[in-house]
């Protein structure tokens, strides 16, 4: 798998494999078997795909989790080639719900302990005869790479530095919620390590895709050179970007930032950066705080602002299975229907 800089990212700082974004097939009846990233997809297609986890949500919580019948039949596997708990648990969930028969793996005692490839590992699943995958890995673009070389519908659930789609896309359910349904016109503050943060990438992408202005801040060790190439603002201080902000996102900080010599420690990242309810008091009345978890409590978010009034982070939660369950529907839809009317997937 060839690595290259995207074009419209930054220079050196976000290495991404060239079309590792969204990716569109050449036929058209299957090009939502995918869904491998939010760069470039139309908002049209984004505010389907919330609309329609909107109406999952709102089903369960009227009618029950009783298994549905929109994956009868079909074979999902999750492949989590990194350790998840949140992504991982709630895809299943999704599948369940759906009626799909599905499985899940890691690499701990698997083949890929023993050196078998990515590609080698997959191919050999999807001849047990599973239909869809959803994909965790280290390397960017190995959903895209995959669905590139095999005949299977691929869910990207997050590759390397690069995107996290299913998390992009349930932030914006929550901030549809909180924002009643607007997106133009508002600004979101996204504070912390976005360098390394493949949930700031799809985040960006949604948002502004949809209207909304971005405004970045965190230690210049941890931000990306020439991020404004991505179409958002930074802020010279965490006061600065929340500032009469409609929202803002704190960013996971992996405490191997500090161990690589990025941070000074973390008591001072979060006297400088961390998002607390006295620095949330300085946004718009209505405005929310929404954090992708795990939380470190402490350092890059307080108890307080965690667990106050205008906090989303577990309604994210319940928005992600919904979100989850909508794309494997879309997806698993545009799977049926290439079935039907085969495309012989594209070179590497």
């Amino acid at each position: 798998m060839s690595v290259a800089y995207h074009e419209s990212a930054t220079r050196g700082a976000f290495p991404v494999p060239q079309g590792a974004g969204f990716f569109v097939e050449p036929s058209t009846v299957s090009a939502d078997r995918h869904l491998l990233g939010l760069e470039g997809m139309p908002a049209a297609t984004m505010l389907e795909i919330l609309d329609e986890a909107e109406a999952f949500r709102e089903r369960w919580r009227l009618e029950g989790k009783a298994p549905g019948i929109e994956l009868a039949g079909f074979e999902v596997c999750h492949a989590f080639f990194e350790d998840s708990t949140r992504t991982r648990v709630s895809f299943e969930i999704a599948a369940k719900r759906l009626g799909a028969t599905s499985t899940t793996f890691g690499t701990g005692g698997s083949s890929v302990s023993k050196g078998e490839t990515l590609l080698d590992t997959i191919h050999t699943i999807a001849a047990m005869g599973v239909d869809l995958f959803v994909i965790r890995h280290s390397a960017p673009g190995a959903a895209r790479y995959v669905a590139r070389q095999l005949d299977v519908a691929v869910v990207n659930g997050g590759d390397g530095m690069h995107e996290h789609p299913t998390q992009g896309l349930l932030d914006l359910l929550t901030l549809r919620d909180a924002w009643g349904g607007r997106f133009e016109g508002r600004r979101l503050a996204i504070v912390g390590d976005v360098a390394h943060s493949r949930v700031a990438r799809s985040a960006i992408h949604g948002l502004t895709t949809l209207g909304t202005e971005v405004t970045l801040a965190g230690p210049a060790t941890l931000m990306p050179a020439d991020v404004e190439l991505l179409g958002v603002a930074v802020a010279p201080s965490v006061e600065d970007a929340m500032a009469g902000a409609d929202g803002v996102m704190a960013l996971r900080l992996q405490r191997e930032r500090m161990d690589a010599g990025k941070l000074p420690s973390l008591a001072e990242y979060t006297r400088v950066w961390g998002i607390s309810a006295e620095r949330v008091s300085t946004m718009k009345p209505e405005a929310v705080v929404m954090h992708p978890g795990p939380m470190n409590r402490g350092v890059e978010i307080t108890h307080d602002a965690a667990d106050g009034p205008r906090s989303r982070v577990f309604g994210q939660v319940e928005n992600g299975v919904a979100v989850r369950a909508a794309v494997l529907a879309r997806c698993a839809r545009a799977a049926r229907a290439h079935r039907q009317h085969p495309a012989k997937p594209g070179p590497a």
